[in-house]
C-alpha cells in the first residue's frame, strides 16, 4: 500500500478530472459505495471459484461475527446500490461512474498494490450492443484526452446461458484430455469452473489453452448478432480493436461481451491490461434484484498514473506568485497582501517563516512561480511595487492594489493564439 504525496498527487487529480469531466459528456453520474460490504456480495456477484474470492479478499468478522469484506472490485457495490435504492423503479437506463480504493491481497505486480485504485463504470438497462460500443468509446475519448498512445482494444464474447453450456461441454472434454499438462489450480478449475482455465497466467495453461476449442464457434444466433453488431458499431466509430477469442476475463458474472485495454509499454512490463470490462446481464436477478442488463468496466488508476509519470509531462501547477520580504518590519503587510490575492484568485506562495531576503528567493526559485514581489519600506510607502518575471525579462511596474490584474493580463497575454 503506497502514500501518496504533493509532486505525484497531482497526475491522479488530472485524471480524476478528466475522467468526471469525460464522463459527464456522456451522461454518467458519479456513486460512492461503502469500502466493506457483506462478504456474501462478492461470493455471489464475483464468484466463488474465482481467486479474487477464493484467495485475494480482506475479509474479517465484525463485532456483531458477520463476515465482511474489504471490496476487491466495483462492479459488485454498485450493483447492490442500485438494487437497495429500487433505482430501475425511478428510471428506465441509468450511467454511473465511481473511483476509489479496492483492496486484493495478491503477488504484487507492475503497477498494482494490495490497495490500489480504480475508476469505473456501469450502465444498466440497455442490452443493445450500442450501450457496450458507447462504453468502450468513453474509454477511447478517455485515454485520448489523456494523450495515451498504443493502447489496443481486445474484444470477444462469452455467449450465454443459451449456448455456453455446449461451450462448457467441449471445453471440459478438451481440458481432460490435457489435463496432465495443466497447472494444479486449473486441474481444479477444470472441475469448478472450466472458463478460469483460460484466464491462467501459467505459460503451460496459456499453451493448452490457445489450442482449445474456440468460444466464438459456439455462440447462439441472438448471441452471434450482437456481436456483430458491436463490431459494426465500433467500426463507424473509427475504433480499431482485435477480436481475441482466449480472452474472458477473471469474474464469473460476464455475458456475451467482454473487453479489454492492453498498453503497449515497457513500465508496465507484462502486466499490460490498463482497463477492462463486459457485460453482465443476469447478476441483478442473481442478487434478488430486477431482471435488468448491465454493462460496465474498471480501469486501472495506478497503471494510468505510471503511464503519465513515464511520459515526462509536468502536472504541478505553480504558483503565480511568491511574495517575499525585504525587511522585518514588512512581514506583516506582506502576509495581508497574499491572503488577499489568494482571495481574487492567484496562487501564491510566501514563507510565513520570513528569514533572509536570500533564502526566500531560493525558496521562490524553486517553487516555479512565475513571479516574484519583494515587499519592502519604500514599497509600503509608496503602494508601488515590480512584478520580477522568473523566467528572464523586464521587471513590471505595478500598484499593490492591481496586482492580481496585471498577473492575469500578462498570464492571458502568453497564452498562444487560439487557445481558450
Amino acid at each position: 500500500m503506497n502514500d501518496l504525496l504533493p509532486g505525484e498527487i497531482e497526475i491522479w487529480q488530472h485524471v480524476e478530472g478528466t475522467a468526471r469531466e469525460l464522463f459527464g459528456r456522456f451522461g454518467y453520474g458519479e456513486i460512492r459505495t461503502p469500502m466493506v460490504e457483506d462478504t456474501a456480495l462478492f461470493v455471489r456477484s464475483v464468484g466463488e471459484e474465482t481467486d479474487i474470492v477464493g484467495k485475494e479478499m480482506y475479509t474479517f468478522l465484525d463485532k456483531g461475527e458477520r463476515s465482511l469484506s474489504l471490496r476487491p472490485e466495483g462492479t459488485a457495490p454498485a450493483a447492490r446500490a442500485y438494487i437497495e435504492h429500487a433505482i430501475s423503479n425511478q428510471e428506465p437506463v441509468t450511467r454511473w461512474f465511481y473511483m476509489g480504493p479496492m483492496f486484493r491481497y495478491e503477488r504484487m505486480k507492475t503497477g498494482r498494490y494490495r490497495q490500489f485504485y480504480q475508476i469505473g463504470a456501469e450502465a444498466y438497462g440497455a442490452k443493445e450492443a450500442a450501450q457496450d460500443a458507447e462504453m468502450m468509446d468513453m474509454v477511447v475519448q478517455f485515454l485520448n484526452a489523456l494523450d495515451l498512445k498504443d493502447v489496443s482494444l481486445n474484444l470477444n464474447s462469452l455467449g450465454d446461458e443459451a449456448c455456453r453450456p455446449a461451450y462448457h461441454s467441449k471445453l471440459v472434454e478438451y481440458l481432460k484430455a490435457h489435463r496432465e499438462e495443466l497447472c494444479g489450480d486449473c486441474q481444479r478449475r477444470m472441475e469448478t469452473n472450466p472458463l478460469r482455465v483460460l484466464d491462467c497466467k501459467n505459460e503451460k495453461c496459456q499453451a493448452v489453452a490457445a489450442a482449445g476449442p474456440n468460444v466464438l464457434e459456439f455462440l447462439c444466433e441472438p448471441c452471434r448478432a450482437h456481436f456483430d453488431d458491436l463490431q459494426r458499431k465500433l467500426t463507424a466509430l473509427g475504433i480499431k480493436y482485435v477480436v481475441n477469442p482466449r480472452m474472458v476475463r477473471g469474474l464469473d458474472y460476464y455475458t456475451r461481451t467482454v473487453f479489454e485495454f492492453i498498453a503497449s509499454h515497457p513500465a508496465l512490463g507484462t502486466a499490460s491490461t490498463v482497463g477492462g470490462g463486459g457485460r453482465y446481464d443476469k447478476m441483478m436477478k442473481g442478487l434478488g434484484g430486477p431482471d435488468v442488463p448491465a454493462v460496465g468496466f474498471a480501469m486501472g488508476l495506478d497503471r494510468l498514473v505510471l503511464l503519465l509519470k513515464e511520459s515526462g509531462r509536468k502536472y504541478t501547477a505553480a504558483p503565480d506568485l511568491f511574495v517575499a520580504v525585504a525587511d522585518e518590519g514588512s512581514q506583516d503587510v506582506a502576509f495581508t497582501l497574499a491572503s488577499r490575492l489568494r482571495r481574487e484568485g492567484l496562487r501564491v506562495d510566501f514563507d510565513t517563516r520570513g528569514g533572509s531576503l536570500k533564502s526566500q528567493m531560493k525558496r521562490a526559485d524553486k517553487s516555479g512561480a512565475r513571479f516574484t514581489l519583494v515587499l519592502g519600506e519604500a514599497e509600503r510607502t509608496s503602494g508601488q511595487a515590480k512584478l520580477k518575471p522568473m523566467a528572464g525579462g523586464d521587471a513590471i511596474p505595478v500598484s499593490l492594489d492591481s496586482v492580481a490584474e496585471t498577473i492575469r493580463r500578462a498570464r492571458q497575454d502568453a497564452q498562444p493564439a487560439g487557445s481558450a
